[in-house]
């Protein structure tokens, strides 16, 4: 596949994700779901990007074009379209965003009618119809067929009941102060709204978005901008989402950022102690530490491994019958309350973890000692095929001969490789990762 990446279509605004490549992309979405549509609706939301007013406008036209009627609904979460998608009966939706991305990039996510993150089979049946210049000429609609499209401004209040919803209804934030991070992004309205309704004293950061700084030097990208004011502030926690507010990154009382598999790890032994964790273990990716998963052996339960991407951790929680999953970088999947990684959705259930069990967050995230763990990006100019590098299969025995787990992989959505080396001795993980980097670097850059 070109066009799909590990989570929908993503790159350069203007370019890859240009205006008539968008219209294109949404005309094949509209042809692909017509065959299932019993509504003739589709869900379109956007995260604070200035990008986001030229793609959404494309769509609108491709899928009108195409006869679909078109509910627009401007910035929301990726997860509050995965949500909004279903409880409005609609038969797809589409998130317009670039994720963690700057804000020169942008991107467009797709999701069924009941909220689900599309498949690589149906994100290749859709390429398909798009590279298929006689279907997209004939399936365009005309007369009373076309679609019509129309702005709802008022279906922010429903998602916010949703993640409300999944906060227990006997504790309450009253006492706590929390630093919430936007990323000046897609959360920069409903996350305050849902930590102030729950009673917290909360202090804001990255919630004044201008089209142009969504990701720039804050949210779960940038935990460091969130720690200082955590410390200012003398908060009893700090949040981070990143541009579409499906991932969380936390930062505790005492500036320091919480590993994601040990937040993971943590919840999911408080929900086997509140009797709702099914399936006995939970699915986290290939890329989380080896520390997560004799931790959870020691608690009774086991831990799956997914490929990277959260639809990825989805589809095995479904396959397994598991409810709690999620990626070391913060998306975090509560079957129970949401269909996708939700960033304020996990926020909420770190944060009635704390209330519940009156620990600090210094105290209540650090249950295990991690696996010295390196990751490093390389940008790259080709994607070549890993069975085409001479001399990696050598490399990857050398790296397994000294005891240490490896896991090469390219991004999904950026010119990138990504290194990681995982053992138990600091120092000949960073030896041998300055040794990756050259060879990558001589076969790659």
């Amino acid at each position: 596949m070109t066009l799909f990446g590990t989570d929908g279509v993503r790159g350069k605004a203007g370019k890859k994700i240009s205006a008539a490549n968008a219209m294109r992309l949404a005309m094949a979405t509209g042809i692909y779901f017509k065959q299932f549509a019993k509504t003739n609706k589709i869900l379109v939301g956007k995260d604070t990007r200035r990008s986001g007013y030229m793609v959404e406008n494309a769509i609108v036209s491709g899928l009108t074009a195409v006869g679909f009627d078109v509910i627009q609904i401007g910035p929301m979460p990726t997860p509050a379209i995965a949500f909004l998608t279903e409880n409005m009966r609609c038969d797809a939706g589409i998130m317009i965003s670039a994720s963690h991305n700057p804000y020169f990039d942008n991107g467009i996510k797709f999701f069924d009618g009941n909220g689900n993150k599309l498949n690589h089979d149906k994100e290749e049946q859709i390429e398909a119809i798009y590279l298929d210049e006689i279907l997209i000429d004939s399936a365009q609609a005309t007369d009373k067929d076309i679609g019509k499209s129309k702005r709802i401004d008022d279906v922010i209040g429903r998602y916010i009941v949703h993640i409300k919803n999944s906060f227990p209804k006997p504790l309450t934030l009253a006492g706590k102060r929390v630093v919430i991070d936007c990323a000046n992004g897609a959360g920069y309205i409903v996350g305050p709204t849902i930590l102030q309704e729950l009673g917290a004293d909360v202090v804001l950061t990255g919630t004044e978005p201008n089209g142009f700084n969504i990701n720039e030097g804050c949210g779960a990208m940038h935990p460091k901008a969130l720690a200082k004011v955590v410390l200012d502030s003398r908060a009893d926690i700090g949040i981070a989402l990143d541009g579409d507010a499906d991932r969380l990154v936390i930062v505790d009382e005492k500036g320091n950022v919480v590993d994601g598999d040990k937040l993971m790890a943590v919840l999911a032994v408080h929900l086997k102690g509140l009797g709702v964790l099914k399936g006995e273990g939970m699915v986290a990716t290939v890329m989380s530490n080896q520390g997560l998963g004799e931790y959870l052996k020691n608690q009774g339960l086991s831990l799956y491994r997914a490929a990277v991407g959260d639809k990825n951790v989805v589809e095995m929680m479904q396959d397994k019958g598991i409810n709690f999953g999620g990626e070391q970088s913060g998306h975090i999947i509560f079957s129970d309350y949401a269909k996708t990684g939700d960033g304020l959705s996990s926020a909420l259930q770190a944060l009635a973890y704390l209330v519940d069990t009156k620990q600090k967050a210094s105290e209540a995230f650090n249950p295990y000692e991690s696996y010295p763990q390196l990751l490093v990006n390389l940008l790259v100019e080709e994607k070549r095929d890993f069975s085409s590098i001479e001399g990696l299969e050598e490399l990857k025995r050398k790296v397994e001969g000294l005891g240490m787990r490896h896991l090469f992989r390219y991004s999904g959505t950026e010119n990138k490789i990504r290194l990681l080396l995982e053992g138990k001795e600091e120092e000949a993980l960073e030896k041998m990762m300055e040794t990756c980097k050259t060879f990558f670097k001589g076969a790659l850059v």
